[in-house]
């Protein structure tokens, strides 16, 4: 087995955004996937309110409240729009708050309120971007894993993914973000963690990284 991640440490508090950033093969995907318990690291601890998750089944971490917006989307393509959001709060019980929160993801995303009974699978990208994000939401987490969100996207749909990320946030949940486009990542971020090969290499303010010469020659383009 190669270890795709070695030792890495960081946290993200309550409330924040925080970024991760890297090349591919970096390892911030295997990262995300261990967070969520979709897959079991080796060694080491991650918690969640000072539950230890690495032995809890990834169905359970959504139930404590973490929910993550996988790379590539991933939409159940053969179920509609509103069947896929139904499917994001298949472990709440609150039929009053799963409507409530139906509502606000029309709310937040009105293109999947106009398609609400379109076959997932003949979405656009960036509607099937939206579709994966208002899932999660349905969830009712307190923590969203989101991992590259803007992947193949118009710059101006990036721009409106990136606003909704913020506006996610402001109404209390936290985000953990993985997104190759760093210049937008560090403008939104409170914290990041620059991740090179399986380990975090620096770590600081959304701003503070976002003017390291280290980080603009590499990620930003000079």
């Amino acid at each position: 087995m190669i270890e795709a991640i070695k030792g890495i440490s960081f946290e993200v508090r309550d409330g924040e955004i925080v970024t991760l950033i890297g090349a591919n093969g970096a390892g911030k995907t295997t990262t995300m996937h261990a967070i969520s318990g979709l897959v079991k690291p080796a060694a080491g601890s991650i918690t969640l309110d000072g539950t230890e998750l690495t032995k809890i089944p990834s169905h359970r971490i959504v139930e404590m409240g973490l929910a993550q917006v996988p790379e590539g989307r991933r939409v159940f393509a053969q179920q509609t729009v509103a069947e896929n959001l139904t499917l994001g709060a298949y472990a709440r019980k609150d039929k009053d708050g799963i409507e409530k929160d139906m509502e606000e993801v029309y709310r937040l995303f009105p293109r999947l309120k106009e398609r609400r009974l379109q076959m997932a699978g003949t979405l656009s990208g960036g509607e099937q971007q939206m579709l994966a994000m208002g899932r999660a939401l349905m969830a009712k987490p307190s923590i969203v894993l989101m991992d590259e969100p803007s992947m193949g996207l118009s710059p101006l749909l990036v721009s409106e993914i990136f606003n909704i990320i913020q506006e996610i946030n402001s109404k209390g949940t936290t985000v953990l973000l993985v997104e190759q486009n760093a210049k937008r990542a560090l403008a939104i971020a409170n914290r990041a963690y620059v991740l090179e090969t399986g380990r975090i290499t620096l770590s600081g303010t959304g701003s503070e990284l976002a003017a390291d010469e280290r980080v603009r020659k590499a990620y930003l383009g000079g």
